[in-house]
């Protein structure tokens, strides 16, 4: 099996460096365009391993889909893929292309799947491993696999300690399926679909009067991007690390105490401690360490 990789970031390299470590023929790695000084890992680590590494500005021309064929691949292995990639490339490998997204898809598709569901304060999320098409996340199911998210995950735990390991097994997995001729394609529900858009920084800025699961799952869908945010006297303040606290605790935004670990918030039916922050046109710091006083307004 002759197999190309068209992925990006740790993710990518990743994938590649267990299909590497077994022996499978990979002939050729896409990655995105460079963007700034920053080397993409799985970039860097083809390179390392020899292997001809491309990075079309776009897939929707002849010399991408002349260039793809001219390796004659038996497989397309797409692993964190943000171009997107027309059915002309795609359906060029003998058994076509698969596709790595962190939901179980039909729900949640989209760029920012990941947050999306921690947002809205579901239980489990997961992965799926599907056929891509020109439809955005519609193509058919090859695998998926559910993970729970608990009352304290966030956006980097969901993804950095379970659906990043996972994922990468399940490309394997899933590779092997192809090449063993029992690879599924079971057609999505579309009419249980979602899409949710990029989750952008003005969709996180922290309303302190909408009840406090709200608050907290905001904040914690967004630990570590793009931060959910809130003011102070003007002035923009990123929390990250947080907990919710029982407690009716009076004027929503109103900083009711200061502790060893942060300060607190009220919200809706509760209270935020906010554990982390990140002051305007600073770094991160412990919010023990950030100056503000109890009765201080937030969002203002």
């Amino acid at each position: 099996m002759r197999y190309i990789i068209n992925g990006q970031q740790a993710f990518g390299k990743s994938v590649l460096e267990k299909m590497l470590e077994r022996g499978d023929n990979v002939v050729a790695v896409f990655c995105a365009p460079d963007k700034g000084s920053r080397a993409d890992p799985l970039k860097e680590f083809a390179l390392e391993k020899g292997l001809p590494v491309h990075q079309p500005a776009s897939y929707k021309t002849e010399e991408a889909r002349e260039l793809v064929a001219s390796y004659e691949p038996d497989l397309g292995v797409m692993a964190f893929v943000t171009l997107f990639v027309p059915e002309e490339i795609l359906y060029l490998p003998k058994h076509d292309t698969i596709q790595y997204h962190p939901s179980l898809l039909p729900l949640h598709r989209g760029p920012s799947s990941i947050n999306w569901p921690i947002v809205q304060g579901s239980t489990k999320t997961g992965l799926s491993i599907f056929w891509p098409d020109n439809g955005l996340d519609e193509g058919p199911i090859l695998m998926q696999k559910e993970c729970e998210i608990t009352p304290d995950d966030t956006l980097g735990t969901v993804y950095f300690d379970k659906l990043f390991p996972m994922g990468v097994d399940a490309m394997i997995e899933s590779i092997d399926l192809v090449k063993e001729g029992k690879a599924p394609r079971i057609e999505q529900d579309h009419s249980k679909s979602t899409y949710e858009s990029w989750f952008k920084k003005d969709l996180a800025e922290i309303d302190w009067s909408k009840p406090v699961d709200e608050v907290y799952n905001l904040i914690r869908g967004t630990n570590p991007a793009p931060g959910a945010w809130t003011t102070l006297g003007g002035k923009k303040i990123d929390i990250f690390d947080s907990a919710k606290v029982g407690g009716d605790a009076g004027k929503p935004g109103t900083v009711t105490d200061t502790t060893d670990e942060g300060f607190l918030v009220a919200a809706d039916g509760g209270q935020i401690l906010v554990k982390r922050v990140r002051p305007e046109g600073e770094g991160k710091i412990a919010a023990n360490e950030f100056s503000i006083d109890k009765g201080a307004k937030l969002g203002s």
